[in-house]
C-alpha cells in the first residue's frame, strides 16, 4: 500500500508553467533567467498558500539546471535537477526564520556563505518567515545581504512585508504574489480531482474555493477532506454539510416570505435553520452576504463582483430584480446592527428572530415613509394662505370714537412690545391653519385682534404708576413675602439685594456675590412679570449685578515664622544682636 501524500505536497509544481495564478511572477522570473539578470537577493511577499515558497524552489533549481529549456524552464533531468527533486542537492539551503531567528543563527548561516558550490553555480538561501527575524539579526544580515559572493543569491518569503526593516527591503528586488482568483482556483482542483479519478460537480468546487479564499493549499486541504468524508464523490449537497455552510436556498426562501410579509414562513425556516446546528451569528452573517449579493445584481456594471456559484447567478438576477433598492440596503443596515450587538445578547435566538421580524415588516415601513411624505408634501402644496386685505397700520390709536365709524375694517397698531406681538401673533395662525384650501376666507382672527386690543386699550388708559424708591422697595418686598410662604431657596438673596433706579423703565439689583445673583436670576422672569403689574408697566425690567467693592473679610493678621520673630526682636532692641555676636552664637531658625 502506498504512502498517502495530501494533494498540497503531492501536486506541487515543479516549474514556472505549472504556477497557478501568478503568471507575472513567473514570466518576470524566466525572462530573468533567459536574460542573465538575475538580481542578488528576492523578497517573495503575499498572503499564506499562494506559491511563494514554491516558486522560490523552483527559481533555485532553474537557475542550477544544466540543461535549461529555451522559454527558461528546468529540464528536469540533468544531475542538477534530479538531486533537487530527491532532496540530495547541496546548492540549496532552507531556513525557517520562525525557529532560527537569533543572531547566532545568521552568523551561522553568513559563515556558510563563504564557501563557493561544489557543483553547480549558484548557492541559493530561502528563508521562510523571514519577519520573524529579530532586530538584531536582521542587522547581522545586512553587510551580507547587500555584497554577497557573486555566487551566493538569496530568496526571502514572508507573509507580513510591514514587518520587515526598510533597510532589508531596500536591498531586495521584491515580488508581491495574489490571492488566487476562484476561476484559476476551480480549474486547478478539476485537473487534480481528474488525475485521481474523482467525481466532482462544479458547484461544489466552487464552494471549495469560495471558502478557500484565494488560498490554494486551503483549496487542497478542503478537497482532501471532504474526499475522505465523501468516499470519492464531491457533490454540491455534501460540501455544503462538511464545511457547515448554509444552503443559499434558505435565503431566497427568507428574502421572499420577508417581501410577502410572511411572519410565519420566516420563523419557521429559522428554525429548521437551527435545528441543523447552525448558530445565529453565521445566519446573520450568510444573510448579510446574501443581501450584498442581490444588492451588487442590481447593476450589470458590478455584476462582475458576485462570487457565487454560477447555477444561482440567474436566480441572484431575478430576485434582485424584484427588490428594492431602498429595502436591500435597510435590511443590510439591520443584520449590520444585529451581527455587531449579538455576543452582548444573553437569548440569542431571540435576538436573531426580532431581526427577522424587522425585515418582515421593513418593507410595509418603507412604504409607508414614502407615502408619509408624498402626502405632506401635496398637504404643503395644495395649501393656500388666508386672503387678508392690506390694513395701513396707524401710530396711536386715540381716545375720540369718530375713528370708529367703519366697523367692518380692521385696524392693528403696531407696538414695540414684541410679547405682546406673539401673543397675538400666536391667536390668530390656529384660525389661519384650519382654513381648507378653497374655502373662503374667515375674518375670526380679526375679530380676536380687535377684541384683545379694546381690552388692551382699557388697561392701558389706566395709568402707570411712577417707579420710586418706595414702590419699589416695598413691591419688592411683597414678592419676597411670596418666596417667603413657599420656602423658596432664594429668599435670603433677594433679603440681602440693594435696589438702585437708573430710568423709569429700569432698575439694577446689586447682590454681594455670584451665587445670590444666581439665585435672582432664577426668578428673573417671575419677578419680572409681578413688578410690571403692580406698577402697570410692561416696559419695566431690572438687571442684576454683584457689588465689585464688596469687602466683608477682615484683615487677619499674618503668623511669623521664627526668622521674622527674630528680626523684629533686633530691630527694637540691637543689644540682643551685638549679644549674639560676642558669644558668636548660631539661632536654629
Amino acid at each position: 500500500m502506498d504512502k498517502f501524500i495530501v494533494s498540497a505536497r503531492k501536486y506541487r509544481p515543479q516549474n514556472f508553467s505549472t504556477v497557478v495564478g501568478q503568471s507575472h511572477i513567473t514570466t518576470t522570473l524566466k525572462n530573468a533567467i533567459k536574460n542573465n539578470q538575475l538580481a542578488h537577493a528576492f523578497l517573495f511577499c503575499g498572503p499564506r498558500g499562494v506559491g511563494k515558497t514554491t516558486c522560490a524552489r523552483i527559481l533555485a533549481k532553474t537557475i542550477n539546471c544544466e540543461n535549461k529549456t529555451p522559454d527558461g524552464e528546468a529540464c528536469d533531468k540533468c544531475k542538477s535537477c534530479v538531486s533537487f527533486n530527491e532532496g540530495t542537492s547541496l546548492n540549496i539551503h532552507e531556513l525557517d526564520a520562525a525557529s532560527n531567528n537569533s543572531v547566532d543563527d545568521i552568523r551561522t548561516l553568513v559563515e556558510q556563505v563563504r564557501f563557493a558550490p561544489q557543483a553547480g553555480k549558484y548557492k541559493v538561501y530561502i528563508i521562510d518567515e523571514v519577519h520573524m527575524l529579530s532586530s538584531s539579526a536582521f542587522n547581522a544580515f545586512l553587510k551580507t545581504l547587500e555584497e554577497p559572493p557573486p555566487y551566493a543569491i538569496f530568496i526571502l518569503a514572508t507573509t507580513e512585508k510591514h514587518k520587515i526593516l526598510p533597510t532589508i527591503l531596500s536591498r531586495c528586488q521584491i515580488f508581491d504574489f495574489k490571492r488566487i482568483t476562484i476561476t484559476d482556483t476551480v480549474e486547478h482542483l478539476q485537473e487534480i480531482c481528474d488525475k485521481e479519478e474523482i467525481k466532482a460537480d462544479k458547484p461544489a468546487l466552487q464552494v471549495i474555493a469560495q471558502k478557500s479564499e484565494g488560498c490554494m493549499r486551503d483549496a487542497l486541504s478542503i478537497l482532501d477532506k471532504i474526499v475522505s468524508f465523501t468516499n470519492g464523490e464531491l457533490t454540491y449537497k455534501n460540501t455544503l454539510e462538511h464545511l457547515n455552510i448554509l444552503d443559499a436556498d434558505y435565503y431566497f426562501k427568507l428574502i421572499e416570505a420577508m417581501q410577502q410579509q410572511n411572519l410565519a414562513d420566516a420563523m419557521l425556516l429559522y428554525d429548521d435553520i437551527n435545528r441543523k446546528g447552525f448558530e445565529g451569528d453565521l445566519v446573520l452573517n450568510g444573510f448579510a452576504e446574501f443581501i450584498r449579493n442581490l444588492l451588487v445584481c442590481k447593476d450589470e456594471k458590478v455584476a462582475s463582483l458576485l462570487e457565487v456559484v454560477e447555477s444561482f447567478k440567474d436566480k441572484y438576477i431575478s430576485t434582485a430584480k424584484k427588490t428594492s433598492t431602498a429595502y436591500l440596503i435597510s435590511a443590510l443596515n439591520i443584520l449590520n446592527e444585529s451581527e455587531i450587538n449579538y455576543k452582548a445578547a444573553r437569548n440569542k435566538r431571540l435576538h436573531v428572530e426580532l431581526a427577522l421580524i424587522k425585515l418582515c415588516y421593513l418593507q410595509q415601513a418603507l412604504e409607508f415613509t414614502i407615502d408619509g411624505d408624498t402626502d405632506k408634501k401635496k398637504r404643503i402644496e395644495s395649501a393656500k394662505p388666508v386672503a387678508f386685505r392690506n390694513i395701513r397700520p396707524i401710530e396711536v390709536f386715540q381716545k375720540n370714537k369718530e375713528r370708529k365709524q367703519e366697523q367692518s375694517s380692521a385696524k392693528l397698531i403696531i407696538e414695540t412690545n414684541i410679547v405682546e406681538e406673539k401673543e397675538i401673533v400666536s391667536e390668530a395662525k390656529p384660525q389661519q391653519t384650519v382654513s381648507q384650501p378653497g374655502a373662503a376666507p374667515t375674518f375670526g382672527a380679526l375679530s380676536k385682534i380687535r377684541q384683545q386690543f379694546s381690552n388692551r386699550q382699557n388697561t392701558t388708559a389706566e395709568e402707570i404708576k411712577p417707579l420710586t424708591e418706595d414702590a419699589l422697595k416695598a413691591a419688592w418686598e411683597q414678592y419676597t413675602q411670596q418666596l417667603r410662604e413657599s420656602k423658596n431657596s432664594a429668599l435670603p438673596s433677594f433679603q440681602l439685594a440693594t435696589l438702585k433706579i437708573h430710568t423709569v423703565d429700569l432698575f439694577e439689583v446689586v447682590t454681594n456675590n455670584n451665587l445670590e445673583q444666581k439665585f435672582i436670576e432664577q426668578e428673573k422672569r417671575n419677578v419680572s412679570d409681578f413688578l410690571q403689574k403692580e406698577f402697570n408697566n410692561k416696559k419695566l425690567s431690572f438687571i442684576v449685578s454683584v457689588n465689585e467693592n464688596n469687602n466683608n473679610t477682615e484683615p487677619v493678621e499674618k503668623t511669623l515664622t521664627k526668622r521674622d520673630q527674630y528680626q523684629k526682636i533686633i530691630e527694637q532692641y540691637p543689644l540682643v544682636k551685638e549679644l549674639r555676636d560676642k558669644l558668636k552664637l548660631e539661632l536654629d531658625y
